[in-house]
C-alpha cells in the first residue's frame, strides 16, 4: 500500500475492513460529546485498547502531529487513524462520521436559537448554559496546565502567551509560531540528542513529488470550490467575506477549539459585526452540548449570518447555508494536512527535537486557553466590560469589568457549575444541563 493511499499493515492487532472503520467511528461521532479530552480518550479506549488497530506508539505520535497543526485536533486523529488503517478512503469516511452527527444537531439547535432566542425560556436556558461554559473554560486551563506545564521553561512559555494575548493583543498564530520556534532552539542549543527513528520497514512507501504536489493541489481545489459558486450565483457579498474569513481562520488558528473561539471572537464579533460578544458564549455552550468537535461552534456563527444576510432563500435554508459554508471552510484543510502531510510525519517518529517544539506549543495554548477563561469570565458575570490603556505608546490595554454591573445570579450559578464539576465530578453535559435548567427557572420566577 503506497503512502498516499495510508499507513502499511495493521498497526497492533486485526486489520479492519471499510464496513468495521465505518460502524466504529459512526460510533464515535455520535457519543463524541466532552470536548478533545474526551473525544480522543474515546478513540485511544476504542481503537487502542478494544479493538487493537492501532499501537499506543504510533496513536500519541499521530497525536503529536495532529496537536501541531490548525484546526481541530480531534477530528484530525480521527482522519489520521482512518488514514493509517484503511487508506485515504478510511481517512475521509472516519473524519466524516466524526463532524456529520454534531454538524446535524448544530444546525437544528442554532435555527431554535435564531428563532426562538427572544423568547423567556431560551434566553432562561442560555442564561445557565454561560455559568457552565465558563466552569468547563476554567477546568480545560486546570487540565491541560497539570499535564503540560512540568518545567519552569514551559510554565514561562504559558504565561508569556497570556500577557501577550490579553495585554498586548498580539496575534494567536504569531504567539504559538513563536513558542513553538522556542521550543526548538531550547531543544537545539541544549544539544537534545534526537531518538531513534522508526525502522524502514514500519513505514509508509515514499510519495512521489509529482504526485504529492498534483494531490495537493486537487485538495484545495476541492477546498475553495464553493467560493467560486458563490462568486457565479451572485450570492450575498457576507456569504462570501465569510467563506473566505473561515478558510484564512482555519490555516492559523491553532491548539483546538477553545483557542479558535478566541481568535473568531475578537474578529467576528469586534472587526466584522457579525454577532455579540454573549452571542459567542451562546453558540459555545450549544457545541458543548452536541457530538463532534467543539469547534462546530464556528457553524453556529455560519449559522447566524446566514440567517441574517441570507434570508431571501429562506431563513432558515439561508442559515443552514451559511453553517456549512463554514464547516467546509474549517474542516476541509484538517483532512488536507492529514493526507499531504501524515506520510511524512510517519518518517520522523520519535524525533526529540519535533517533541520540543510540540510541547512549547501546547504550553503556549495554555495560555490562550487561560486568556479566553478570563475573556469569557468578564462578560458572563458582568453586563459591562471596559478596555484601559495602560501604555498607549506600547499597545498595553487592560479589560476591566465595571464592578456595580455584576451579575450576582451568573456569579451563583458559576460556583454551583464549580461545585459540581470540580468536587462531585459529574460530567460535563450534567453540569450544562444542571445550568441549564437553573437557568430556565430564574429566568420564569423573574430572578434574572
Amino acid at each position: 500500500m503506497t503512502a498516499i493511499d495510508g499507513g502499511m499493515e495493521q498497526q497492533s492487532g486485526t486489520q479492519p475492513t471499510l464496513s468495521q472503520l465505518t460502524a466504529a467511528f459512526a460510533r464515535i461521532g455520535v457519543l463524541s460529546f466532552g470536548g478533545p479530552a474526551g473525544q480522543i480518550g474515546m478513540m485511544h479506549r476504542s481503537l487502542v485498547e478494544e479493538k487493537r488497530w492501532i499501537s499506543e506508539e504510533r496513536f500519541l505520535h499521530a497525536l503529536n502531529y495532529c496537536m501541531l497543526l490548525p484546526g481541530p485536533e480531534a477530528q484530525q486523529l480521527a482522519t489520521y487513524i482512518g488514514w493509517l488503517v484503511c487508506g485515504i478512503r478510511g481517512g475521509i469516511i472516519a473524519g466524516l462520521l466524526f463532524i456529520l452527527p454534531g454538524l446535524f444537531v448544530m444546525i437544528g439547535l442554532s435555527a431554535a436559537y435564531a428563532v426562538f432566542q427572544d423568547t423567556t425560556w431560551l434566553n432562561g436556558l442560555f442564561f445557565g448554559l454561560k455559568a457552565g461554559v465558563l466552569v468547563i473554560v476554567l477546568e480545560a486551563v486546570i487540565r491541560l496546565g497539570r499535564k503540560t506545564l512540568k518545567t519552569g521553561f514551559l510554565r514561562a512559555i504559558a504565561a508569556s502567551a497570556f500577557v501577550a494575548l490579553f495585554f498586548f493583543g498580539l496575534p494567536f498564530p504569531l504567539v504559538v509560531l513563536g513558542a513553538g520556534f522556542a521550543g526548538f532552539l531550547v531543544a537545539k542549543l541544549g544539544d537534545t540528542p534526537n531518538m531513534p527513528l522508526a525502522q524502514t520497514a514500519d513505514l509508509p512507501q515514499k510519495r512521489r513529488p509529482m504526485r504529492a504536489i498534483a494531490s495537493l493541489l486537487l485538495w484545495i481545489a476541492v477546498w475553495q470550490a464553493p467560493l467560486l459558486l458563490l462568486w457565479a450565483l451572485s450570492a450575498p457579498e457576507s456569504l462570501s467575506a465569510m467563506f473566505s474569513f473561515f478558510s484564512r481562520m482555519a490555516l492559523v488558528t491553532f491548539g483546538g477549539a477553545y483557542a479558535v473561539l478566541a481568535y473568531v471572537a475578537q474578529v467576528a464579533v469586534e472587526d466584522y459585526g457579525w454577532l455579540r460578544a454573549g452571542e459567542m458564549v451562546d453558540g459555545l455552550a450549544l457545541a458543548e452540548t452536541t457530538p463532534g468537535p467543539l469547534v462546530l461552534v464556528l457553524s453556529f456563527v455560519g449559522f447566524l449570518v446566514g440567517f441574517r444576510e441570507a434570508s431571501g432563500l429562506g431563513v432558515i435554508a439561508g442559515g443552514a447555508l451559511g453553517a456549512v459554508l463554514v464547516a467546509w471552510a474549517t474542516f476541509v484543510p484538517s483532512f488536507i494536512f492529514i493526507f499531504a502531510g501524515a506520510p511524512f510525519i510517519e518518517r520522523l517518529r520519535g524525533h526529540a527535537v519535533m517533541s520540543a517544539a510540540l510541547s512549547a506549543i501546547t504550553a503556549a495554548v495554555v495560555g490562550v486557553i487561560l486568556n479566553l477563561a478570563l475573556w469569557f469570565g468578564l462578560h458572563v458575570l458582568f453586563a459591562e466590560v471596559k478596555k484601559h490603556a495602560l501604555a498607549p505608546s506600547l499597545g498595553l490595554t487592560v479589560s476591566v469589568p465595571v464592578f456595580s454591573s455584576i451579575d450576582l445570579a451568573a456569579v451563583a450559578l458559576f460556583f454551583v457549575a464549580a461545585v459540581l464539576l470540580f468536587r462531585f465530578r459529574l460530567g460535563l453535559v450534567p453540569v450544562l444541563g444542571f445550568c441549564a435548567i437553573a437557568g430556565l427557572a430564574l429566568r420564569l420566577s423573574g430572578s434574572v
